[in-house]
């Protein structure tokens, strides 16, 4: 059975309540240096491919669009196993998935959280 999921900035405080913490940004974030965000993971290949991300461009108006494209990325070979990774994290353990992306609930994170609850 899946644990509790939830996501935020890469540059918020971490707490005890945040379980394994796994970046799922394809690029390190911006200004964080590597032993200040305190990580159990990193799956770049969970993220967006490069070419969705900057489709995107983070407006808010295309995140239905995006939502569904990167659903179907999900399925591709290319992000299977480290789908497939995330969910055995998230079966297993509490689980915080981090982005640098400062509008969260407009973020991969957001759609990888609803992801998640609803393969449980």
């Amino acid at each position: 059975m899946a644990k509790q999921i939830t996501y935020c900035r890469v540059y918020e405080e971490t707490a005890p309540k945040d379980g394994k913490r796994v970046l799922v940004d394809r690029v390190w974030p911006r200004g964080m240096r590597k032993e200040d965000a305190h990580l159990d993971e990193w799956l770049r290949d969970v993220a967006p491919s490069s070419e969705l991300r900057k489709w995107y461009g983070h407006e808010p108006s295309r995140f239905t669009e995006f939502r569904r494209r990167y659903l179907a990325e999900l399925r591709d070979a290319g992000h299977r196993e480290a789908a497939g990774q995330l969910r055995d994290l998230a079966a297993h353990d509490k689980l915080t998935l981090l982005t640098a992306t400062k509008d969260v609930d407009h973020s991969q994170a957001a759609v990888l959280a609803e992801w998640l609850a609803k393969s449980r």
